[in-house]
């Protein structure tokens, strides 16, 4: 098989994923990032298309890429418009890239619905559309928009789209199944078929609303494809593209293809969470490769058979991809759980003492209690801390007590009324007790305000410790009120974020132990050297 390129579109295709918005700064740093995994073609947008983007193809002139290939995107001409005289082509011509992709329609229902013109005229769309940027000194890629759907429909329709845009001076034909609905058998016959009736490299670009853009991909690159475009974490549209870091993963590790090195591979975790971090979305935990928990074992058995040989429950290393093996700590684990979890800790513990044993039951019977700790790690933390003879607690509680207070406030024409909250908290430090109280704007927020209070004047650095998520859950919906509930609190200091977990009857007393747990665990960690 020839040389793999691999050609990502996050920063035009992965932002038209539903709520998600690139700064031009976004795209910027996305773009050197790209380039450090080793990507070769960035496609950085639609220059014609809005300001933004035409400012980021003036800033990216001064970006020094090492691999990269930046790439502006655009469509064929207008129909019954002349090249020269087209806003967009002109736009690429001056975008300042090398190379451009400009997309045609190769679908015969396509072009007479939606384009409203005639099978001809696209063919000419196309051909003008191709010679006059290479006419401009550029490399010209087609993609082929609904490719497969307009294979499935006019075959030979959609194959004269191709050789139309190959005599015209086409560097790589991108078959696209914009729709997202080909299945795997499809994409091979139709990849084939394409490459028969043409003499240049093909593409593949893939959709994911039938879960099968990954699969499709690496199927059209056996039949013949030698580009594969796709978005890192498979942002886009709709169900999305093809995730290019599972693309990348399986052509590395599976097929044996070295699209990247071996380093840039290792940054692959990286990349996916800096690329989900800039599109303000939280990293998703399940996504293969990359995931937070794409190498995490619950279940007793799995973690025991890995202890004994790694791979005995994981299809790769993880650290070939920059990622790790966890082990999750829950009532469904055995001993291997917890001693692995231990040492993922810094904590050692003897495999025939009674800690491990201690720690089970104990995990076990909070579980029962409505705790959950698979997403909780920072009280699954504290959890080993305190079991420990020698572990001290930065502070205890000692009561609390919340107020709950509805005031009218002056006379208006609705009427409205405001509640407010006080809690009142006592806690010990050492051997002191402190009794402090704070007002908020509800139950949690007052008694957040309270532990602050109490706790700022022995540990001032807590300050930038703050609650930046608060979930419940009702655990037993049958009973109601009376239910017994979860709460998860997500917390950062700016820098790290980390997770804790408090379950009762009582959705206050719930609230506090994940917060008390959140100030615990940060103090914990500033006095416990990184292991």
């Amino acid at each position: 098989m020839p040389q793999i390129q691999l050609y990502d579109s996050t920063l035009r295709d992965g932002a038209q994923r539903e709520g998600v918005s690139f700064s031009v700064v976004d795209k910027l740093n996305i773009t050197r990032k790209l380039d450090e995994l080793g990507v070769h073609y960035i496609e950085g947008g639609w220059p014609a298309s809005n300001p933004k983007d035409e400012e980021f193809f003036q800033r990216a002139r001064e970006l020094k890429l090492a691999n990269a290939i930046l790439v502006a995107f655009g469509s064929t001409r207008r129909a019954h418009t002349r090249p020269e005289a087209d806003a967009n082509l002109n736009a690429l011509a001056v975008a300042g890239t090398g190379t451009v992709t400009i997309v045609g329609k190769s679908s015969a229902p396509q072009v007479t619905q939606v384009l409203e013109t005639s099978l001809e005229e696209n063919l000419s769309m196309i051909t003008d559309s191709v010679r006059y940027l290479k006419g401009k000194g550029l490399t010209v890629f087609l993609d082929a928009e609904h490719f497969f759907d307009g294979f499935k429909a006019d075959r030979d329709y959609a194959l004269r789209c191709l050789t139309a845009a190959e005599e015209a001076g086409a560097s790589c034909l991108i078959l696209c199944d914009t729709n997202g609905g080909a299945l795997p058998s499809e994409v091979m016959a139709a990849v084939k078929a394409a490459k028969a009736a043409t003499g240049v490299n093909l593409g593949i670009h893939t959709h994911n609303d039938g879960e099968l853009a990954v699969a499709n991909s690496l199927v059209a690159l056996n039949a013949g494809a030698i580009q594969v475009q796709g978005t890192i974490n498979g942002f886009g549209e709709r169900c999305g593209n093809a995730n290019l870091c599972s693309i990348i993963g399986n052509l590395k590790l599976k097929m044996g293809i070295d699209c990247i090195t071996d380093e840039q591979l290792a940054r692959l975790t990286e990349v996916s969470n800096f690329v989900s971090e800039a599109a303000n979305l939280a990293p998703d935990p399940f996504r293969p490769y990359v995931g937070a928990s794409a190498f995490s074992h619950k279940a007793g058995l799995h973690v025991h058979a890995m202890a004994k040989w790694a791979n005995s429950y994981q299809h790769v290393d993880p650290a070939q991809v920059g990622n790790r093996r966890r082990a999750v700590v829950s009532e469904l684990s055995g001993r291997q759980n917890i001693i692995l979890k231990a040492r993922e800790l810094g904590i050692d513990l003897s495999e025939d003492g009674t800690e491990v044993r201690k720690l089970l039951e104990r995990v076990k019977l909070l579980e029962s209690r409505g705790f959950q700790y698979d997403n909780a790690e920072a009280s699954m933390e504290l959890l080993f801390h305190r079991t420990r003879p020698d572990y001290k607690a930065p502070f205890e509680l000692v009561d609390f007590m919340v107020v709950i207070e509805t005031r009218r406030r002056a006379p208006t024409r609705n009427n409205l009324e405001e509640t407010l909250a006080e809690a009142m908290i006592k806690v010990k430090v050492g051997t002191e007790i402190i009794h402090t109280a704070a007002e908020g704007n509800g139950p949690v927020n007052a008694l957040d305000q309270a532990l602050r209070k109490a706790l700022i004047q022995y540990y001032p650095n807590i300050a930038p410790v703050k609650l930046v998520d608060y979930k419940v859950r009702i655990l037993e919906e049958s009973t109601g009120t009376e239910s017994q509930v979860r709460v998860l609190i997500e917390s950062s200091d700016g820098d790290k974020e980390w997770r804790t977990v408090g379950s009762s009857t009582n959705i206050i007393e719930a609230s506090w132990l994940a917060l008390a747990d959140s100030l615990e665990y940060w103090l914990l960690k500033q006095s416990t050297p990184s292991v």
